[in-house]
This record gives structure tokens, sequence and C-alpha cells, in this order.
């Protein structure tokens, strides 16, 4: 079956034939170390980490790239705000970005390459731009010519008199249209800089993302670039002018863009300063499938709006899905009879479906619902609920959830670290519960109960007898 996606640049669902038709070559926008990671950034990690599994699935062989931006003048602001160097201050933000990618359980690129060790490279790209005429210096900086580039507004869908209004403008005197975006930047006294054919300096924000995305992936047009809606204008309109201009090639053949992250009705920004930070989320929470969940709530397309009311619905969810597991595992040493079954298989093949059509996230977690419903209508079926549970892990680990809660003896998702109870300090309570019953004492077997609740720890009897599980 085909995979289609929505291209950004023709606005409208192509069916995806990649350039090699077994390799996929992906770049996606990475982060500005100048921060703390946010759940913008987690979104946007949340949703390239899928697509790329999603297509490793689809029996493709993958080339995944991430840019880490490591200077520009965010960075220097925050070194001087708070006295250190700017080395000091990336050094410090790279190593807390890839603590969050493991947070997230979220695989490195294959390449995460850093802007500041690929500056010889961009260089040469410059040079080739001012050889070619798309580029001119003045007063040390040097700047794209934004109209010698007829195909310029094109993903954006504007016009030149459209993205005159929309454009940052960057003072200078000797720029010669203030749509012409920079390519080397002249460096002021005391800030950071790199030697070049046209003075001291370091190179603009579009030019690393073209430079880094061809040479790691080893090609001139990619697969898929992806990254925010919010970068469609002016930074991928740039990427596409300078490369295109630079090799004479579409930069590249299909755009996703992702819908942006908001609390509250405003996009989650550092600048706006109403960020959740992607560490303070796994604090407050403990599992991170939360945030997933809350992510597979929208298509990846579509803006999301953050609320403690939607992560409380992602728990109901989670807690469906790790209750049945739970009870199927309880089964498990009776008998493990792998039983197909037709329900099962039209799940996995709504997922699938849902999958290839422009990665719809929501719908294939719908079809994983199903399976979660069918299990627990036939749960006694122990054929076909253990080939639903392998099933549904299967397609939760297309999704990137984890369900790292896991399971253990007696209950899910408890490790000592989570509770003041240890596993066997809750069974003897359970047992001394079920003594007290067994006596009629259900004054004392409520209380053991609630003293358990209060300390993060959720019974149920069954049949076999009581079973507990971490509250989420």
């Amino acid at each position: 079956m085909p995979i289609y996606i929505y291209n950004s640049l023709s606005r409208k669902k192509e069916e995806f034939i990649p350039l090699n038709p077994l390799k996929v070559n992906i770049y996606t926008c990475g982060v500005t170390v100048y921060d703390e990671s946010h759940l913008g950034h987690a979104r946007s990690l949340y949703v390239g980490d899928v697509i790329r599994r999603y297509l490793k699935y689809r029996g493709y062989r993958v080339r995944f790239v991430r840019n880490i931006t490591d200077i520009d003048d965010k960075i220097i602001k925050r070194a001087n705000e708070l006295k250190i160097s700017w080395q000091e201050l990336v050094k410090k933000y790279i190593d807390s970005y890839f603590k969050d990618l493991a947070i997230l359980g979220i695989e490195k690129a294959d390449f995460e390459p850093a802007a500041t060790e690929n500056i010889p490279d961009m260089i040469k790209s410059i040079s080739v731009l001012i050889e070619k005429g798309f580029a001119y210096l003045a007063g040390g900086d040097v700047y794209f010519n934004v109209r010698k580039f007829l195909e310029y507004g094109k993903l954006s869908g504007q016009n030149i008199a459209q993205m005159s209004t929309g454009v940052r403008i960057e003072p200078t005197e000797f720029k010669k249209d203030h749509l012409d975006f920079v390519l080397w930047k002249k460096s002021k006294p005391e800030e950071p800089y790199w030697d070049s054919p046209w003075g001291e300096g370091r190179p603009g924000w579009h030019i690393e993302c073209s430079v880094m995305s061809m040479k790691y992936l080893e090609c001139e047009t990619l697969d898929i670039h992806a990254g925010g809606r919010d970068l469609i204008f002016p930074h991928h309109e740039n990427e596409i002018a300078q490369s295109k201009a630079l090799t004479g090639k579409p930069f590249a053949k299909y755009w996703m863009h992702h819908g942006l992250l908001t609390i509250k009705g405003q996009k989650m920004a550092k600048s706006l300063g109403n960020f959740i930070t992607i560490k303070d989320f796994a604090l407050r929470y403990h599992d991170v499938d939360l945030l997933k969940l809350f992510f597979l709530s929208a298509h990846y397309s579509h803006p999301i709006d953050y609320s403690e009311e939607k992560i409380e619905e992602a728990k109901k969810a989670l807690g469906r899905i790790l209750i049945l597991i739970d009870k199927i595992e309880r089964k498990r040493p009776v008998i493990d009879n792998q039983k197909s079954a037709s329900e099962i298989e039209s799940s996995k093949e709504r997922f699938i479906q849902a999958m290839d059509d422009d990665f719809n996230m929501p719908q294939a977690l719908a079809s994983v619902f199903e399976l979660v419903n069918l299990a627990n209508k036939n749960i006694d079926d122990l054929g076909f609920v253990f080939n639903a549970e392998n099933t549904i892990k299967e397609l939760l680990g297309i999704l990137g959830v984890s369900l790292k809660a896991g399971l253990g003896a007696g209950g899910f998702g408890l490790s000592q670290q989570d509770s003041i109870l240890t596993k066997e300090e809750i069974e003897d309570k359970i047992l001394e519960r079920q003594q007290a019953r067994n006596k009629k004492d259900y004054e004392l077997a409520d209380k053991i109960r609630r003293e358990l609740e209060e300390k993060g720890i959720i019974l149920e009897d069954t049949q076999e007898g009581a079973v507990w599980r971490k509250r989420l």
C-alpha cells in the first residue's frame, strides 16, 4: 500500500515516492541551545521520531539528520546575562538536550551536527553563492539577493509585497533590499567569530541548515524536510532559495510541517515565559507516555493546546491499556497459546491505513484502543488476548509509547523509587488485609486499602485475589 504525505510545497497530499526506492533521507530543524527544551520542542522531536519509526516499520532504510544551532544572537545574549562564555552555555544545554531525548525515549538522529562544527563548509557554500551572483558583500556582512531567485515565495505562498510586511528586518545601511537575508554576519567587538574571506564573523541561521542537511544526508535533494509550521517563512523559504541557487536542484521533494503547541491559546515559547520544560513534566507526572498520548490526540499538522485536563485524559487512556495488560500478564502462567484472530488483523490493518494517510496518528491510536476493547471483552479467551497484547505492544512501539511504567509480579508501574513502600511491604499489607477480611474485620481491611491508596497503590479484587497497581 502506498504512503501519502501532505506536502507543504504543493499544498496537497502526494504519494510518497523517495528518490531511492528503499532509502529515505530526512532532515528536521533542531534546537537552539540557550535554555532548557520545553514541551513545544518535545512535540517536534516526537513527531519526527514517529515518522522515522513508521518508515522503518514499512521497510525503508532511514537516514535521519537533526541539527543543533549552537551559535546565534540568543546564545550570545544569554551567555552575557549569565556572565559565562558562550561555549560553556552551549555545552550545558547540549548535554541537557540529550538528557531530554533519553527522558522522552527518543533515539538520537543518525547525525546531530552542531553549526560551529561545520563553518568551513558554510564558508565554501557562501563563496559559491557570491560567485554565481546570488549573494553580495555589504559592510562585512554577506546577504542573499532574494529578487535574483525567481521562485522565492513558493513555499509560503506569498508574493514579494506580502513578504515585505512579515520579514524580520536586520538593521544595516548596506543591505540592497529589506527582504535580503544574511548568510554571513560580521561580529561585533567581544562577540565570537571565525575567520572568513569577508572578515571575522559567523554564519547566518538559514545557511547552516542547507549546508548540514546536504552534507550529512550526502545528497543535494532531500526526500523529506520537516519542522514547525512557524519555520515556513522566512527560515524554510530562505533554505530553498539558497540551496537551489547553490546546486540548481530542488532542495527537498516533500516538506512536512507540524502544528505548534500552545498553552491557553498562546504559542509555548521561551520569549513568552509560558513554557513547561521536558524535565519539569517528567518530574511532575513520572511517565512521558502521558505526554505522547496527549500529542497523539491531534494530527501532527494541527495545533494542540496543552492543559492539565488533557493530561488527565491521557492518564485514563494509559490506565486502560496498562490495566488490560496487567490482567493478561496474570493469566500468562496458565497458558501461552498464540492464536490468530481476524479482528486483531483488521485492527492492525486500520492502524497501517491511518499511518499511510499522512501519518494520521489519532486514527492509528484509535485502532489500538479497538484492540484494547476487544481484549477486555474476550479476556477469558487466552489465545486471543495474548495475541492482542503482542499486537498492542507492537503498534504502540511504532508510536513510541513504551509502557515503561512496566509490569511487575503482582502489579504494574511500581519501582522502589516511585513509592516509599517496597514490593515486599505492599504484599505484606495485602496479606494483612486478606486476613482481616477472613475474620470479617472489614473496618481494618478498608483502612489498609486507604493507607495504600494514600501511598499511590491501588488495589483491585479479582477471583485470583487482590492485585495492586501504581496510581497514574
